[in-house]
C-alpha cells in the first residue's frame, strides 16, 4: 500500500478548520434570526399579541426548518470540518426546537383568532382550516413533523430498523414543502414587501438547493465520474473482510485517510442498503479499501460479494482527518474494529505518533500483521492491549504511563461507544486541550 503525503500539521496559533466552520453557522444563522425579526417589525402588527405571538414563532420555525436542511445537506466543505456526527446531532435538537415553535405558532393562532371570535380554539381551528387558504396544509405539515418527531425519540428509535426510521424521516421534505405553500398562501408577512418576499424565496431556494447539490447531484456525478467496482474480497478473520474497490480517475475523489463513505453495492439482495463504513487504508489514487466486521446481516453478506460487483459510494464524509491536526506528534487510539480509519490514518501522518490497540484477546486485533509493519516503516511505537473490558486498560493513569507526553499530542479515538467515551473522560481528566482530542461517532441517525 503507497502512503499518501499530507501537509504539514498546521501551527496552533492558527484558527482551527472546525471553530472557523461552526463560527460560520452560528453566523449565518443570527443574521437569519435578526433578518426576520427586522421584516416582521416593518411588517407591523395589527393584530392582538396572541396573533403576533403566532406569526412570530411562525416565521422563526420557517428558519429553523431551513436551518434543519443546511445541516443534512452533506456539503463538503462543512463536513470536511464539522463532521456528520455533529451535524446530525445539530440536526436532531434543531428539530425538537422546530417541533415545539411550531407547536406554539398553532396554540397562539388558534387561541388568539378564537379570543376575538365566539367560537372555541377546536372549532376555531377547524375554521380557519376550511376557509383561509393554506392553513389546512400547514396543519397536515404539523402532523408530519409530529410524527417525525416522535420516530426521532431515543426509545423509539432504537426499536426501529434504520430503513424503516429513513423512511419515515422523509415526509420531513413533504411537511417543507406544505409549510411553505402554507407562508406563500396565508403569511402575511411573506407579502408585507417585496424586501420580505425576495428573502423568504431566496432562503427556502438555497436550503433546498443546498439539498439537492449535496445529496443527489454530487453522489451522482462522482459515482458516473468513477464508475466504481470490487476488485476483491479478502478474508482477514472468521468475522472480518477486506473490500477492495477500485474505479476511474480515484486520485480526483477529494477522499482522505479517517473518512467513511456510504456504501451500496448493488447486488440483487442488497442494493437498497447504504452503510457507513471507513477506508481502511490511505486513499492512494488507485484504489480503496474499506475493512468490515460481520455485525448484522448487511455487513455480514459482503464476504459473498463477487469481483466485478458496481458500487454506488456517497461521500467521503467525516472530520476524522490531519486536517484538524494542531501538535506534530499523535496519539492513536483504536477499540476493536475501530482500528481501520485509525490504520489509515497512521499511513498518512507525519511526526512521531504512539498507537494503543484495545482487543478482547489478540485474535480479534483486526489488520495487525500489517499495523505492526506500518508502525515499523513510520517509526512510530504500537501497543496491543489486550483483556476483558474490566478492568479499564486504557484508565487516565494507564494512559499516562504509556504516552508520558499526552498532553502534548492530538489523540485520534474510534471504537466501541463506551470504549470511545471512557477514553475521552480520561483524557480531559488528564488534561489534555479540548482541541487536541479528534473522536467521531459513526451513526446515520445519530
Amino acid at each position: 500500500m503507497t502512503a499518501v503525503d499530507s501537509p504539514p500539521a498546521p501551527p496552533a496559533a492558527r484558527r482551527r478548520p472546525g471553530a472557523v466552520a461552526r463560527s460560520g453557522l452560528y453566523a449565518l444563522f443570527a443574521a437569519n434570526a435578526a433578518a426576520v425579526a427586522v421584516l416582521f417589525a416593518q411588517a407591523g402588527f395589527g393584530a392582538s399579541a396572541l396573533v403576533v405571538l403566532g406569526r412570530l414563532t411562525g416565521l422563526y420555525a420557517a428558519l429553523l426548518m431551513a436551518f434543519q436542511l443546511l445541516l443534512v445537506a452533506r456539503l463538503p466543505w462543512l463536513d470536511r470540518r464539522i463532521g456528520m456526527d455533529r451535524l446530525t446531532l445539530w440536526h436532531r435538537w434543531t428539530g425538537f426546537g422546530l417541533l415545539w415553535t411550531l407547536l406554539a405558532h398553532a396554540v397562539f393562532i388558534t387561541f388568539g383568532y378564537a379570543g376575538m371570535s365566539t367560537m372555541d380554539p377546536v372549532n376555531q381551528l377547524i375554521d380557519l382550516a376550511e376557509t383561509v387558504e393554506g392553513v389546512l396544509r400547514a396543519v397536515v405539515a404539523l402532523a408530519l413533523i409530529l410524527l417525525v418527531g416522535a420516530v426521532s425519540a431515543r426509545r423509539a428509535r432504537r426499536r426501529l430498523a434504520y430503513e424503516t426510521w429513513h423512511f419515515i424521516h422523509l415526509y420531513t421534505y413533504v411537511a417543507v414543502v406544505l409549510a411553505f405553500t402554507h407562508q406563500v398562501a396565508a403569511g402575511s408577512t411573506f407579502t408585507a414587501s417585496a424586501a420580505a418576499t425576495a428573502y423568504w424565496y431566496g432562503l427556502w431556494g438555497a436550503a433546498l438547493t443546498a439539498v439537492f447539490t449535496g445529496r443527489v447531484v454530487l453522489p451522482l456525478w462522482r459515482n458516473l465520474r468513477h464508475r466504481l467496482r470490487v476488485t476483491a474480497v479478502v478474508h482477514e478473520s472468521d468475522q472480518v473482510v477486506s473490500v477492495h474497490i477500485t474505479g476511474r480517475d480515484l486520485h480526483r475523489l477529494p477522499a482522505r485517510a479517517g473518512q467513511f463513505f456510504l456504501w451500496r453495492f448493488l447486488t440483487r439482495d442488497r442494493w437498497w442498503q447504504a452503510n457507513p463504513y471507513s477506508l481502511s487504508a490511505a486513499p492512494d489514487g488507485r484504489s480503496l479499501r474499506l475493512t468490515v466486521k460481520a455485525s448484522g446481516e448487511g455487513s455480514a453478506s459482503l464476504r459473498h460479494l463477487r469481483p466485478g460487483t458496481r458500487v454506488f459510494a456517497e461521500g467521503p464524509y467525516g472530520a476524522f482527518t490531519t486536517l484538524h491536526r494542531t501538535r506534530p506528534d499523535t496519539l492513536l487510539v483504536a477499540g476493536g474494529v475501530g482500528i481501520t480509519p485509525i490504520r489509515a490514518l497512521l499511513e498518512e501522518l507525519h511526526g512521531h505518533a504512539v498507537v494503543l490497540y484495545r482487543v478482547n484477546t489478540e485474535a480479534d486485533a483486526v489488520l495487525h500483521g500489517e499495523l505492526r509493519e506500518l508502525a515499523l516503516a513510520k517509526g512510530a511505537e504500537l501497543h496491543l492491549i489486550t483483556g476483558p473490558p474490566v478492568p479499564d486498560r486504557l484508565a487516565p493513569a494507564e494512559l499516562s504511563r504509556l504516552v508520558p507526553d499526552v498532553t502534548d499530542r492530538d489523540v485520534y479515538v474510534c471504537g466501541p461507544p463506551g470504549m470511545t467515551t471512557a477514553v475521552l473522560r480520561g483524557l480531559r481528566e488528564l488534561g489534555v486541550p479540548r482541541q487536541q482530542i479528534h473522536y467521531e461517532r459513526f451513526s446515520l441517525a445519530g
